[in-house]
C-alpha cells in the first residue's frame, strides 16, 4: 500500500501521455478537400455529369476503377453502360483525365487528405498538369 501514489502518479502521468496527441491537435482539423470540377474542359460541356452520379462517384470510384480494369485487363471489354444507359469508353487516360486533367487539385488533394496512396501511375502515365492538349492512350508497360 506505500506505492498507491506511485502508481497514481505513473497511471496519471501515462493518461497524460496517451492523450496528448488528442489534446495537442484539438480545434486544429482541416476541412475536407473539395475537388476541383472548374476545369477548361468541364466548363465546355453541354452537361456537366460524369459516368455515374455524383454520390455514387464519390462513395464508388475506385470500386468503379477496378471494375473497369478487370473488365479490360481480363474480358477485354472496352464499352461501359451506366445506370442511366448512356455507353462509356472504359480508359482512365481517355474518359476520366479526360475531364479531370488537373491530377494535383482533382486525385491528389483527396488523397493526400485520407492518406490514401494511389497505384493508378503505376502503370498508366500521370498527366501533365495545364498541358492543354489531352494525348491519346498512354499506357506504360512495366
Amino acid at each position: 500500500m506505500r506505492d498507491r501514489e506511485k502508481i497514481l502518479l505513473g497511471t496519471a502521468v501515462a493518461l497524460v501521455v496517451l492523450t496528448l496527441p488528442f489534446w495537442w491537435n484539438a480545434g486544429r482539423a482541416h476541412a475536407a478537400p473539395q475537388p476541383e470540377l472548374d476545369t477548361p474542359t468541364i466548363a465546355a460541356l453541354p452537361v456537366r455529369e460524369c459516368v455515374e452520379s455524383k454520390a455514387y462517384m464519390r462513395a464508388n470510384h475506385m470500386k468503379l476503377l477496378h471494375e473497369w480494369r478487370d473488365a479490360v485487363v481480363r474480358r477485354n471489354a472496352r464499352a461501359y453502360v451506366n445506370t442511366r444507359g448512356q455507353e462509356y469508353e472504359i480508359s482512365l487516360q481517355n474518359t476520366c483525365m479526360h475531364c479531370h486533367d488537373n491530377k494535383s487539385r482533382f486525385c491528389d488533394e483527396c488523397h493526400d487528405y485520407v492518406t490514401v496512396t494511389m497505384d493508378c501511375w503505376n502503370c498508366h502515365v500521370a498527366p501533365e498538369e495545364g498541358a492543354g492538349e489531352r494525348p491519346g492512350r498512354a499506357e506504360v508497360m512495366r
